[in-house]
């Protein structure tokens, strides 16, 4: 049976985990924000940890440095992109109807998370390697083409796409919902619902046997 002092050190070292949590939370929200208005290599710890109403000595105590920060800072934005999408895609029974919920839901958390997504570009083009390589790892990055790849191949199996390639059409579909991001970034005002249904009309179309 947990004692009195048990239950209280328990109760102590919960609420100390959710403090750490929402200040780790705080922090990336503070980088997103930062990184999307400033650029990546104006987005300093210092102005990171000013926006996120902090030191730079309590940032750092919960990211060993930015690198370990911007880590972070992707599986937010891909973690929050897969929770947004993944219901709306799975609510569809036909293949024609996943692939558009599959498109538009991409479009619609990019209208929903700009900064999300603009933050995600600069860090991209900032943290390149000198042999052009990331310094981070990208599975998480690419599994989205490794499941759209499955998806596609799922629906052919089943008799409601034509024949054609997965991995190209999935490497495809990426590139023009990627190359999204890249134009936010440049300050464009997109009307991103039209953008996502326009696309979805093209390649549902494509997949189609029909």
């Amino acid at each position: 049976m947990q004692s009195k002092n048990d239950a209280e050190r328990s109760k102590t070292q919960n609420q100390a985990t959710f403090i750490k949590s929402a200040r780790r939370a705080q922090v990336v929200a503070a980088a997103i924000d930062t990184i999307a208005e400033l650029g990546f290599g104006q987005a300093s710890l210092a102005r990171i940890a000013e926006r996120a109403g902090t030191s730079k000595g309590v940032l750092t105590y919960h990211f060993a440095g930015k690198q370990d920060l911007i880590r972070a800072v992707i599986a937010e934005v891909l973690g929050r992109g897969g929770e947004y999408m993944r219901p709306r895609v799975e609510a569809e029974s036909t293949g024609a109807g996943a692939l558009r919920a599959y498109i538009e839901a991409n479009l619609g958390f990019m209208r929903q998370h700009r900064n999300h997504m603009i933050a995600i570009i600069e860090i991209y083009r900032g943290t390149r390697r000198r042999d052009g390589t990331l310094p981070f790892d990208t599975a998480q990055i690419d599994a989205s083409t490794t499941y759209l790849e499955q998806f596609l191949r799922a629906f052919q199996e089943r008799g409601e796409f034509r024949d054609f390639d997965p991995r190209v059409m999935a490497y495809a579909i990426r590139s023009a919902i990627d190359a999204v991001p890249q134009q936010l970034a440049k300050g464009l005002e997109l009307d991103l619902e039209h953008y996502g249904a326009e696309l979805a009309d093209l390649y549902v179309h494509a997949a189609r046997l029909d």
